[in-house]
């Protein structure tokens, strides 16, 4: 059998593992059940693709998102390395001829959702095949205390059936001592082995500001620091206005986002990988498989979806061990919005089980009917058929695919979005000289906040009810002022492929899963209040905050968060105060005197009384001591 480390030379080109990777990989090709936490940039897919690729059959790779899924394959095939995964709108007969090729066409893994592993008919398939590892990736979503968690998770345990002597190796960034325990009940892990490494990054610096015009802060940080980096924004439009501004002062940058072909995200990526580019601005489709040692600088423009996902991207820079910024520029209004767009998404059970109900009244399904293959479904009309929020459909659709009730492309499009383009006074100048739509363009500007500084998400629907005029009156409102140069609007991509995983009963469907449900919107809920919290904390070090999210204790200060900088400041006016009111009581002193008096490094005390001299606040006497400036 080939070494781990000849196949890490031979398809990564590595000749040493990161902290961790070897033990992990020694412990998986001695057939024992692992948890690997490993923080973003750990390495976390060696750790199961090396040894897989060391032992004869297939590994079984369980991950969350068809986006994902697609990325890995490509990256393994690029390498040379075979892989595959049951892609979205399958057939049985693709089914068929997919696992025929694993069986005799040398492919190394078989990506596959939780989602699809509920089928009975996946399930036999599996039971054809040799298979030496499985892999669980992200493997959060299964405890109900994790972030993004995902019902179909906890049933990945029907694999203990299927392959009773094959180990299991469970893979996340992020999980705390609740979600850890979770993990190993829920998958049935047999004196598994757990390996984790710290969250602890000394040399990274979280400094979260409090800023109204954050395009200018961002020019002043790229002036100030010349090093790649990377800029995360909550919209694809805005990954494209973001780069134009940075361009347009001198800084070289590009964008990325899902919408992007693949031959235009890899020209951006490598654009960036070869510093053509050293600043890329993106969404938090940026992510997956990115090693880049050098990366100094991770900026938020937009508030993160979670803490998971902060410490995710944040975690990007810095893995060259030299000191590298964590910088979250926010204002109050992103705050205000950021709630509001959590608040819009929450459902009720009820409001659940309307739209799934309506899901097949739409599509002609009878009760305890299943019919095979994907439906185009049209979000905007089913929304304006039903009288449904755009947002709420599109929360729910969510939750119903998490829970395995059905699948949706992933080409779907979320939202519309709007972004006034020109200042208010132009808008005011436009409105007076086209009367007729006035009152919509004012309803607008009074429902929706932060349209002038940003793309924000509407919900067209909403729009025409309270103005009381149809969907399409609305569209067409969006094309004049569009055409007029007045707003940009990105409507939701009109079709996406809809598969019904299981037959028609209404109720008796969301019943079944009503307590995961609930779970999720809890969560949802306290995810979004964590994180507003720790955005607002400017008491306790950023560090000692993330560290004591994940449950680890750490008591010393990291030095270089914002807070502490600040505390620092703090206590340097502090100490100077000090030492003038010694002087007052004590006419004249040295430098050791006033160490000794006030109990202080003599080292900061210098420096103190430096400043303090440069500011003639002090002076020096004949005695070569230091006395009040009178």
């Amino acid at each position: 059998m080939i070494s781990p480390k000849e196949i890490l030379k031979k398809y990564w080109g590595f000749s040493e593992f990161r902290a961790l990777q070897q033990e992990i990989i020694t412990s998986v090709l001695e057939q024992r059940d692992v948890i690997a936490l490993l923080p973003t940039g750990g390495g976390k897919s060696i750790c199961f693709q090396i040894p897989a690729i060391a032992k004869e059959g297939v590994c079984l790779v369980i991950s969350p998102l068809i986006a994902l899924m697609k990325d890995q394959v490509e990256s393994l095939a690029q390498k040379g390395i075979k892989a595959a995964s049951i892609k979205s709108g399958s057939t049985q007969a693709d089914i068929i001829t997919l696992f025929d090729n694993i069986k005799f066409g040398g492919i190394k893994f078989l990506y596959i959702s939780p989602e699809r592993l509920q089928s009975f008919f996946i399930q036999q398939k599996i039971k054809e095949l040799n298979i030496n590892l499985i892999a669980i990736d992200e493997a959060h979503c299964i405890s109900e205390w994790g972030h993004d968690f995902r019902p179909s998770y906890r049933n990945i345990k029907i694999l203990r059936e299927l392959k009773p002597n094959v180990s299991f190796i469970a893979l996340t960034a992020t999980a705390n001592k609740k979600v850890l325990n979770d993990i190993s009940e829920n998958l049935d892990l047999k004196k598994h082995q757990l390996f984790k490494k710290s969250f602890y990054r000394e040399n990274l610096a979280y400094q979260i500001f409090t800023i109204e015009d954050k395009l200018q802060r961002l020019i002043q940080i790229f002036t100030k620091t010349k090093t790649p980096a990377i800029v995360y924004v909550n919209s694809r439009k805005k990954t494209e206005q973001v780069a134009a501004f940075l361009n347009a002062n001198n800084f070289k940058s590009s964008f990325y986002h899902g919408g992007l072909s693949s031959i235009e995200k890899n020209v951006s990526f490598q654009d960036w990988m070869t510093e053509k580019t050293p600043i890329i601005v993106a969404t938090n489709a940026f992510g997956m498989g990115i090693d880049k040692a050098n990366v100094g600088l991770v900026v938020h423009l937009d508030i993160p979806s979670s803490i998971e996902n902060y410490v995710q991207e944040t975690g990007r820079a810095g893995r060259n061990n030299i000191k590298s910024f964590a910088v979250l520029l926010f204002n109050k209004n992103d705050i205000l919005l950021f709630k509001e767009r959590i608040e819009k998404t929450l459902l009720s059970i009820k409001e659940i089980k309307e739209i799934h109900k309506k899901l097949y009244q739409h599509f002609k399904i009878s009760l305890g009917e299943l019919i095979e293959g994907p439906f185009s479904f049209n979000l905007l009309e089913f929304c304006e058929k039903y009288n449904f929020s755009i947002l709420k459909v599109d929360t729910a659709l969510k939750i119903l695919s998490n829970n395995g009730i059905i699948e949706i492309g992933s080409h779907y499009n979320k939202k519309s979005t709007l972004h006034f383009i020109v200042n208010s006074r132009m808008v005011l100048n436009y409105l007076d000289k086209n009367a007729s739509i006035k009152k919509f363009t004012n309803s607008i500007l009074r429902t929706y906040a932060g349209l002038f500084e940003q793309e924000v998400h509407i919900d067209e629907f909403f729009i025409a009810k309270k103005a009381g005029i149809t969907t399409n009156r609305v569209l067409s409102n969006f094309q004049r002022l569009q055409e007029d140069n007045i707003i940009e609007y990105r409507a939701v991509k009109n079709e996406a492929e809809l598969i019904f995983l299981l037959p028609r009963e209404d109720d008796y469907t969301i019943n079944r899963v009503s307590k995961e449900i609930k779970q999720f919107i809890s969560q949802k809920k306290n995810k979004s209040d964590d994180l507003i919290e720790f955005i607002s904390n400017k008491t306790i070090c950023r560090s000692i905050q993330v560290l004591n999210y994940f449950d680890e204790e750490q008591k010393k200060k990291c030095g270089i968060c914002d807070v502490c900088i600040s505390e620092n400041r703090m206590s340097t006016l502090n100490l100077s105060l000090k030492i003038i009111e010694l002087l007052k009581i004590n006419k004249s002193l040295s430098s050791s005197e006033i160490s000794q008096f006030l109990l202080a490094n003599e080292k900061d005390i210098l420096i103190h009384l430096r400043q303090l001299l440069t500011d003639d606040k002090i002076k020096i006497n004949h005695q070569n001591k230091y006395q009040l400036n009178l």
